[in-house]
């Protein structure tokens, strides 16, 4: 079995989308279902490294597998199987390659929102409160420090870009493109997510200062869908060093972006070849977010 997979080939199977990380595949006989592969490739501003982190696909799998898991009662999602030798007949010829970074899924309509939950002041929020505290509709407290927490978590949705960065937007701009009821619905399943999530983390000494989840639909009902509270959507800090005022570790790709944010790179592609000592370091910081919440390794 090979340890890395940058970009997947599959034959017998239609690519229907190829994201950062993921690959997307149709499955032959099953128009309801999709085929979720988690490639070893690793992004940042939104450029995709050329250099990837061995078996960083099946350490995301594995992750939101147990989110999913934890998380079951609050929202539905699209997993039906990570199996697999379960699978369809038209994906037996590349089991190998699937087993432990892929997900059957049911195919679901994505809401056309990003959907970010934040704890604390910090990333794009962090730059947008120094230059005017209220942010996102907002209005929050004056004189706050860069990672420090939010009295309540927020709900601070965005759209969904098709090229370049996503745009923060305010709860009634969403509720105009989703509907009113929908865009509550939205919030208070996110919110549900988020603190259950971010309370058992902080038992395991993890705080999760913010988090993006994917939200689908499937027969008018909304459902959880993509990876879920990975590093790769989510900011993981270490409690035991936590303290507000700047900057804080991380067990997610922070630590990449501070790296390639110390070079002359102007964040647009080609990207920088990453060194093996980043790739090594970046690749210990996503396991020990997996051991750490799940007790897997």
């Amino acid at each position: 079995m090979n340890d890395v997979i940058q970009t997947t080939n599959f034959p017998g199977l239609q690519l229907v989308h190829r994201g950062k990380v993921r690959d997307m595949y149709a499955v032959p006989g099953h128009d309801d279902k999709l085929l979720m592969v988690a490639t070893d490739r690793i992004s940042a501003y939104d450029v995709v490294m050329d250099d990837p982190i061995p078996g960083k696909g099946r350490l995301l799998t594995r992750m939101s597998l147990f989110w999913f898991g934890l998380l079951g009662d609050i929202v539905a999602n699209h997993l039906i199987s990570a199996d697999a030798s379960q699978y369809p007949a038209a994906c037996a010829p590349y089991t190998e390659e699937l087993r432990g970074r892929s997900m059957l899924v049911r195919k679901t309509k994505p809401l056309p929102i990003e959907c970010i939950v934040r704890g604390y002041l910090s990333g794009s929020f962090w730059s947008a409160y120094q230059k005017n505290t209220t942010v996102c509709g907002f209005a929050l407290p004056g004189g706050m420090k860069e990672s420090e927490q939010f009295p309540q978590p927020l709900f601070t949705p965005s759209t969904k870009a098709q090229a370049g960065h996503d745009e923060n937007i305010s709860m009634e701009r969403m509720a105009e493109i989703v509907g009113e009821k929908r865009a509550a619905e939205i919030a208070d399943i996110c919110l549900r997510l988020y603190q259950r999530a971010a309370d058992y983390a902080c038992q395991r000494g993890i705080i999760i200062a913010d988090t993006k989840f994917e939200l689908g639909e499937l027969d008018g009902r909304l459902i959880l869908i993509d990876e879920v509270l990975t590093p790769d959507s989510s900011r993981f800090w270490p409690a035991d060093s936590y303290q507000p005022g700047g900057g804080q570790p991380s067990f997610d790709k922070q630590f990449l972006r501070d790296y390639l944010s110390s070079l002359t790179w102007d964040k647009t592609p080609p990207p920088p070849k990453l060194p093996p000592e980043i790739i090594e370091k970046t690749k210990f910081r996503y396991e020990e977010a997996l051991a750490r919440l799940s007790g897997q390794r």
